[in-house]
């Protein structure tokens, strides 16, 4: 059976990739922060509560996987929403820590074993702010920029091994966590919650803020036999963004 690992697996993108490489006969593996929300999972599931910022849990849960056909290094945080001159130092290292250290450590220890069994696709969730920067959330959009490039190296020095290397950028993703974004990014700019969903919505061709389940849809075609030949790519699942801040 082929076997999934999702960091940040218990709840929003990463809960929905997991359940779509399920569904798609896969052995799912979840780390997640929150026990609660890993006590939920799927049964069959194997969980871990690990931060994904941990080097030494991070090591050990992807050794007891063994080879990995498919690495989803999905955690994230939003980080802070507040201007460039007002962000806290510590605040900036924690959101580039979980986003961009804990994608590196993730693909650093899955590696070896791909290496060794000769495949294997490496799923980062970058995001649209990783393509065209975000107004009051610096440090999340630079996190993210800098997963696309961790990805393309990834790719070069993988893929010789058969291993594949890609990047998701989700656009505004429906659900608690985005919610949570929108009323932060609201009380900034001095706007209700209604103009800043409204502002996300008709920034994309489509008219539509995507799902969990679009993004993960795009995860299991990343690790199948019919994207054998895709790698390195940057793939945005966003509805076609036209304008990433129509409120400025």
């Amino acid at each position: 059976m082929k076997r999934a690992l999702i960091t940040a697996g218990a709840s929003g993108i990463g809960l929905a990739m997991g359940r779509a490489f399920m569904e798609a006969g896969y052995e799912v593996w979840a780390t997640d922060v929150d026990a609660t929300a890993l006590a939920a999972c799927p049964d069959g599931w194997v969980t871990h509560q690990i931060d994904a910022t941990d080097e030494a849990a991070m090591a050990r849960v992807i050794g007891e996987a063994g080879p990995l056909d498919a690495l989803c290094a999905n955690a994230g945080i939003a980080g802070p929403t507040a201007a460039l001159d007002e962000i806290e130092l510590e605040a900036w290292r924690g959101c580039v820590g979980v986003n961009l250290e804990g994608a590196f450590l993730a693909v650093k220890h899955a590696a070896p074993a791909m290496k060794q069994s000769g495949r294997g696709s490496v799923i980062f969730t970058s995001s649209t702010a990783g393509q065209y920067g975000y107004p009051f959330r610096a440090p999340y959009a630079a996190a993210k920029w800098a997963v696309i490039g961790l990805m393309k190296t990834a790719a070069m020095e993988l893929g010789p091994h058969g291993i594949r290397a890609n990047a998701i950028c989700p656009g505004a993703v429906e659900g608690p966590r985005m919610e949570g974004v929108m009323a932060r990014e609201a009380a900034a700019k001095g706007m209700t919650r209604d103009d800043i969903y409204a502002g996300y919505a008709s920034g994309t061709s489509m008219k539509s803020l995507v799902t969990a389940e679009d993004i993960a849809a795009m995860a299991v075609f990343l690790a199948s036999d019919a994207a054998r030949l895709v790698s390195g790519q940057v793939i945005a699942v966003d509805g076609h963004t036209v304008n990433p801040d129509p409120q400025v």
